[in-house]
Order: structure tokens, then sequence, then C-alpha cells
């Protein structure tokens, strides 16, 4: 099976993350992303406008498909991303090869990939600092594992936040030097395949929870207020999630399991406020279901002591 390689709009992308990583990384990891650039701009323009799997020969300076196909891929259900910190997750798939492919030699590499929006045209891609690890099952196929780098204030919009599908692909460099201006492409092999997982990028989220006065009168009423917030990936800060429904919850002191006081919509700035009347000693928090952009979150218990 021939898996069709494209990289359509992100070779751009990669190209521009390559140069503008911070002074902090890793030298090899921004030489890798650099060098994937180069491979995967060349399967961008090597690629045809058909949807789907095709096949291709090598002529005029372009890669040749490589005979390999993934599967079996297992990745995170969510990841959660900050507004600066550097998150990693892993991912493990299956690669299949023809008898043609030596998935041993020095030169060849596979990697996993994050993509949005379409495979054909994906809005944003995201990969690792590194390529995967395989270990050769049999004739023809090896167990893969390899990792996404995240690095939010570089590669990611507020709008990239949700689903995101998932990846592999594979390059075959057959003694080709890719920093060469003299490459012959056609003697690279490339493979690509999308649609094999989902996963979501969340920006994560925080909550807060305050509840006056301490202590209070049995029967008189305790105000909480708190803030629901989250990841501003451009601002690189944490700013208030408007429109949204979270709970106010309670636990008698001396018990584990809170119990859903009532609901309560953030304001225009991420803000809650709600009353309710004091009974007995025990702990206040507010409660945040979650989106497919933003986690789930729950606020630390306040307690609040009731006098008679």
């Amino acid at each position: 099976m021939r898996i069709r390689v494209t990289v359509a709009g992100v070779s751009g992308a990669l190209a521009f993350s390559a140069l503008a990583m911070p002074a902090a990384h890793a030298a090899d990891s921004s030489t890798h992303r650099a060098d994937a650039a180069k491979v995967f701009q060349a399967a961008h323009a090597a690629t045809d406008a058909k949807a789907g799997n095709s096949a291709r020969t090598a002529d005029d300076g372009e890669p040749y498909d490589l005979d390999i196909s993934f599967s079996n891929l297992k990745v995170a259900k969510a990841i959660k991303v900050g507004t600066t910190n550097h998150v990693s997750t892993t991912i493990t798939y299956t690669m299949k090869f023809g008898a043609d492919v030596d998935v041993t030699a020095k030169d060849f590499f596979t990697q996993p990939y994050l993509y949005k929006g379409s495979f054909n045209s994906p809005q944003n891609m995201l990969f690792g600092d590194g390529t995967a690890t395989c270990s050769v099952t049999s004739a023809n196929t090896a167990n893969c594992k390899g990792t996404i780098d995240i690095y939010p204030q570089w590669w990611l919009r507020n709008a990239d936040a949700g689903t995101w599908r998932v990846g592999a692909e594979a390059a075959a460099l057959n003694g080709q030097d890719i920093t060469s201006e003299d490459i012959d492409w056609s003697k690279v092999g490339l493979a690509d395949q999308g649609g094999l997982g989902t996963t979501l990028v969340q920006r994560n989220s925080k909550l807060t929870t305050g509840a006056k006065p301490k202590p209070v009168k049995k029967g008189k009423t305790v105000t909480v207020t708190g803030k629901l917030s989250r990841a501003n990936w451009e601002s690189g800060k944490y700013s208030g999630y408007s429109g949204q429904v979270v709970k106010l919850q309670f636990r008698k002191k001396g018990t584990t399991t809170y119990k859903t006081l009532k609901t309560v919509k953030t304001n225009s700035t991420g803000s809650l406020k709600s009353t309710v009347k004091a009974t007995v000693d025990g702990y206040y928090r507010f409660s945040f279901a979650g989106t497919t952009t933003t986690p789930a979150v729950n606020a630390p218990g306040d307690l609040v002591r009731v006098k008679k």
C-alpha cells in the first residue's frame, strides 16, 4: 500500500518555526525541524491535487512513494497547553513496510504529527523535537514511539484549540544530503498518512473560589466569588472565559463528596458571583465541566465555619 505524500500549506509554517525558535531551545531540535521542513516542502511540491491515496513514480526530481503504511496509533484523548511551558505528549503506532524499504538505515526516519483541519489543506501542524524510535518486530512490521512537542508561544493561535487529527510520515534519504542544494529528490522516498486518530489540543484552564464572611452566622448569606480563566496563546497570559456555565458546589466538613447547589454563568471577564444561606461548616467551590477547547477544572474548596 503506497500512501500519498502531502503537506499542503504547512511547509512555510515549518520553515518559520525552525527560524523562530527561542535561543534556549536545543540546537538539535531546531536542526531537526529545519531538515523536516525541507523534506516535506519537497513532498508538497511533488503532490498532485487528488484526494485520498495514489501511487506515483519518481520523475522530474520528485521524491518517490515509500511502500509504507501506518496503523494502531494511540494518542492521549486531550493535551492541556498553558501559555509558555513546553508540553510533550507520546504517540505510538505500528509501521508496515515493503521488502525494498530499509527501516534500519541511518538516514531513514519516521515521526508522528498533529494537524488542524483537513489532511490536504491543514491550517496548522505540530511535530516533535526529534524522530520516532522503532523496534522491528517482523520482516515487514515495526512498533514506533514518538512525541509531539508543543511550544504555544511559537506555534499556536487561540483559534487552534479543539480537535486535531493525527498522522505519521516516513522518509528514506538513501544517502542524499537534504542540506545540499544539489540533492537528487528522485532518490528520496517519502510516505505520509493522515486520519490515524484524533486528540484535543486545549487551552489550559484555571478556576478560583472565595467565600465570605468567615465565620458566618447560621442562616445568613454567604457570598461566593471566583474566576474562570484559560490560556491565551497569543498574549502569553491567562484571560477570562466568558459566558460559561459553572457549578457552585458544597462539601460538608468531614465528608468527601461535593454536591451541586446551583449553576452560575461567567460574565464578560470570566468572573463568578453567587450567594447561598449558611447551614453547616463546609467547603464551597466552583466546578467547570470543560469544553472541546478548554479542559474541565475544579477550584480548591474554601472553608466557611458557621456560628450558631
